[in-house]
């Protein structure tokens, strides 16, 4: 049952809404009476929420949990400070993204804007990107552990093989270890045409939590490069280093 009601949540992702009790009878593999019953228990919830038409949305218990998350998020906290003091060092013609892995993506969990004009940048707080485009996944990426690491590759090889260009897992793990070593990677138009990234991850005992970037225009980043990279290579420091201290994270 558990499981089904996941699947059901599941459905919102990536489609239009409202879904009916009939769409999610379909796309489950349930009866109708099964699909209206767990729609009811939802409701109940307020996971979902009816609207005119006999469809169902989601509900506000989403944002209640949202809030509750931001409330116990003892990250965000320490690293929003981090990213207003990066921005003061380096430009405000750029945004600040905080992102952390989920499931095979990374998810933005936090931002802070520049004061000054710059770039929108396809990041805000619950989108998700794939692992191998943008600097803020691919540090993420290069910092998992390589069994975690080959499973990604075996699960993605063809998604792999067309945005990197790699043809066997040797060559994906030597660019991901080199990321590692150099301990910041920096892009430009791989998420957005004429947008460069600067990311560095943030550890806790070894182990990567999250990954801090700097999105700008390419041209602002061009003869600045070292001092962005050296000044985002520090934010991730400090922010590993308070999460580590604070002693309220446990990475596993």
């Amino acid at each position: 049952m558990a499981s089904r009601i996941l699947q059901v949540m599941g459905l919102f992702r990536g489609r239009p809404w409202p879904l009916t009790v009939e769409d999610i009878a379909q796309e489950t593999g349930v009866s109708q009476s099964s699909a209206y019953r767990d729609v009811q228990e939802l409701c109940r919830a307020g996971f979902l929420d009816p609207v005119i038409g006999a469809g169902y949305v989601l509900g506000p218990a989403f944002i209640e949990y949202d809030r509750l998350l931001r409330q116990g998020d003892t990250l965000i906290p320490i690293a929003s400070r981090v990213m207003h003091e990066l921005l003061d060092q380096t430009t405000q013609r750029a945004t600040a993204i905080l992102c952390r892995r989920y499931r095979d993506t990374v998810m933005c969990v936090h931002q802070e804007h520049g004061t000054a004009p710059h770039p929108i940048t396809t990041y805000e707080r619950g989108v998700a990107m794939p692992l191998f485009a943008g600097a803020s996944s691919k540090v993420v990426l290069a910092h998992l552990d390589d069994r975690s690491l080959k499973r990604i590759y075996l699960d993605n090889e063809d998604t792999i093989r067309a945005r990197l260009g790699h043809g066997d897992w040797k060559a994906f793990k030597a660019e991901v270890r080199a990321i590692r070593r150099d301990g910041v990677v920096e892009t430009v138009s791989e998420v957005a045409e004429g947008r460069a990234g600067i990311a560095a991850p943030v550890l806790v005992n070894k182990q990567v939590i999250a990954g801090v970037s700097l999105v700008l225009a390419a041209e602002d980043l061009a003869g600045a490069s070292p001092a962005i990279r050296a000044a985002v290579i520090e934010a991730g420091r400090r922010i590993s280093e308070e999460i580590a201290g604070s002693g309220t994270w446990v990475a596993r």
